[in-house]
């Protein structure tokens, strides 16, 4: 049971980080800490900074400035990685029934037919649905294997985590407040159920996008094979970035027009420090190694799930809209330009608890 105890250790300090250092940044700064309480959420206490030029050059030459690397290595010949000989595979019947399944509640969701007004707020979990099982058909198409029918023990609790992990992002949001949902009103145990269904379907749905990447050659023929990288003293470098990690949460409730980006990487950051800690394998231990491809899969499968999600959301019923400080221009759908670039460490995110629930799971583990 190692793996099970490193997994909870790990899980409760990351729990308490998340809930308890925004709320003192909150009581610290003398903020009614009730408002960040409110359940269902629905009262707007945070003023956020109109958009402003500066800002946005500095966060897109951020942004642009870690990317160029890897989109320069795309562009470079790539390196011989031996092919690998599989039959062709038809694709599966279920993957049919599961874009069926997605074309219908497309339509669904989009249309406005009064005998299905009923159920209108809720097409959002089968479409998502449809896209793991579609996803894990272009996988089994490809490989001769999926997580759905190889791993079906850690794939069916995906879901249940998955909603978990979703309602810490929905927690930490309420101190930022950079989204918010509008739709028909509920009290809050139904706000609570309608919210779990679809939130379980993130982590299925990154995860086996990840795992269709990763099987791309072009992407092996690139990034497989970087220069390793040294970090010097990295126990020390870990307890740095966790003190600097739990910093930004706390400053996150004093400060959140300025810090809202540490929503998505500072949970990231964490998990990794404390894994260094701990003298395990985290998610920067292949990179370093000089293997990227793993880690870029996710960050892209979290970027191409994040283009669907927002898609869908547009002309959706019950539906989520944006307030995002000094950034909020050029949209793509809902989703400010700018703000796909928190899909990237969201992808690692994922990763990361795929990763954790593999210590608890080891016959789950991918080949």
């Amino acid at each position: 049971m190692p793996g099970v105890k490193r997994f909870f250790i790990k899980f409760v300090i990351l729990a308490v980080m998340l809930l308890g250092l925004p709320l003192l940044g909150v009581w610290l700064a003398g903020y009614p800490v009730s408002d960040y309480l409110e359940f269902p959420p629905e009262t707007r206490y945070v003023h956020h900074e109109p958009f402003s030029w500066f800002a946005f050059i500095i966060y897109a030459l951020l942004i642009a400035s870690c990317l160029a690397p890897l989109i320069i290595r795309a562009l470079r010949p790539p390196h011989r990685v031996a092919a690998e000989i599989r039959p062709a595979r038809p694709f599966p019947w279920w993957g049919w029934f599961g874009l069926i399944l997605g074309l219908l509640s497309w339509v669904m969701a989009w249309t406005r037919f009064a005998w299905f007004a009923e159920l209108q707020p809720h097409t959002f979990t089968p479409l998502w649905v449809a896209f793991i099982v579609v996803i894990n058909g272009l996988c089994y198409r490809q490989r001769g294997h999926c997580m759905m029918l190889d791993r079906p023990q850690f794939f069916l609790l995906l879901f249940p985590v998955s909603s978990v992990f979703w309602w810490f992002f929905e927690y930490l949001n309420r101190f930022v407040q950079n989204w918010y949902y509008i739709g028909p009103r509920l009290g809050p145990w139904e706000y609570f159920w309608y919210a779990t269904l679809p939130f379980s379907t993130v982590l299925p749905a990154v995860l086996s996008l990840r795992d269709w990447l990763i099987s791309a050659r072009w992407l092996r023929q690139r990034y497989n094979h970087l220069k390793p990288l040294r970090v010097p003293s990295p126990k020390i470098l870990a307890s740095l970035i966790l003190m600097l990690s739990a910093s930004g949460l706390a400053a996150i409730g004093i400060w959140p027009n300025i810090f809202f980006p540490l929503l998505w990487i500072a949970p990231l950051l964490i998990i990794i420090a404390l894994q260094a800690l701990m003298d395990e394998q985290h998610l920067l231990s292949d990179p370093l190694a000089g293997n990227w491809t793993a880690a870029l899969a996710a960050a892209m499968a979290a970027v191409i799930c994040g283009v669907f999600w927002e898609m869908w959301n547009y002309f959706s019923l019950a539906k989520w809209q944006y307030s995002i400080p000094f950034v909020h221009r050029y949209h793509i759908f809902e989703m400010p330009l700018l703000g796909y670039a928190g899909y990237l460490p969201f992808g690692l995110q994922c990763a990361v608890v795929g990763s954790l629930l593999e210590e608890m799971i080891p016959a789950a583990r991918s080949t």
